[in-house]
């Protein structure tokens, strides 16, 4: 009697342990939320993938594979470079992290082609260059266990720190107090280069380059119609004029806005 009544709680035991050992509800719906949407930094290099690249819950990862794919496909984020958390899903033994969009954000191969006649051309895509994507699968050797979003991005550490400044914001610390200013309140000064002004406004709309009294320059243009268009030109490496629009029926263009003092 007393073994027919011991087997029963024996087959109990594991069932409740494999139970537990689940993530609930709520503790998915807390790692969600808590890493959509969260930057890092990047402390190794990280390359673009259609297939998730793997990690394991204590941070190892295939380098050397790693290397190879980045040659083949070309990088998501170098080592310092700020990438974004932009999907998460949960597996029963991974965590899978859309990073930067995911591989099908980035270039299109029309991108850099650009049109025109005489010294004037501008691209037929929307000459955005910003860094590609890809995605992330964090993998247990067993079913994923109860787990915080603190405790997650520890597991990340190695390639992923959550804690660190990236490069960009210590970039723009050592700038001049104007520039830095400006890149806060999100608007460009004359001065300003390249990397400096996609700081304040991002990436262009569209660029178009011309040559004007024999020199050459390029517009940035930021906006579309209807609406505010902010036209930033640069003659070399640095911006010489910026100008607004306004799209409209018999659209009228605002005076050259003046550098600030």
């Amino acid at each position: 009697m007393r073994l027919w009544v011991a087997w029963p709680l024996l087959a109990v035991v594991p069932v409740l342990g494999a139970a537990d050992h689940k993530l609930t509800a709520e503790e998915r719906i807390e790692l969600i939320r808590g890493l959509t949407a969260e930057y890092a930094t990047a402390k190794v290099p990280i390359p673009r993938s259609k297939k998730p690249l793997v990690m394991d819950s204590g941070g190892a990862y295939d380098e050397k594979l790693w290397t190879t794919i980045g040659k083949e496909a070309g990088p998501a984020a170098r080592a310092g470079d700020l990438m974004q958390v932009t999907k998460v899903s949960l597996d029963e033994n991974r965590i899978l992290l859309e990073l930067n969009g995911g591989a099908s954000a980035g270039h299109k191969w029309y991108d850099n082609v650009q049109v025109g006649r005489g010294g004037r051309t501008m691209p037929i895509g929307s000459g955005s260059t910003g860094p590609g994507g890809t995605s992330l699968a964090l993998v247990f050797a067993d079913r994923m266990p109860h787990l915080t979003t603190p405790e997650v991005k520890k597991m990340l550490a190695p390639v992923l720190d959550f804690n660190r400044r990236s490069a960009g914001e210590q970039y723009v610390e050592s700038l001049p107090a104007p520039v830095q200013q400006a890149i806060k309140e999100n608007r460009a000064v004359e001065g300003m280069d390249r990397d400096q002004v996609i700081l304040a406004l991002g990436r262009p709309d569209h660029k178009v380059r011309e040559t004007v009294d024999g020199t050459e320059q390029e517009d940035w243009v930021f906006g579309k119609p209807p609406g505010r268009i902010v036209f930033v030109t640069f003659v070399g490496e640095k911006v010489v004029r910026i100008r607004e629009a306004y799209a409209a029926l018999g659209g009228s263009t605002a005076p050259t806005l003046p550098s600030p003092r």
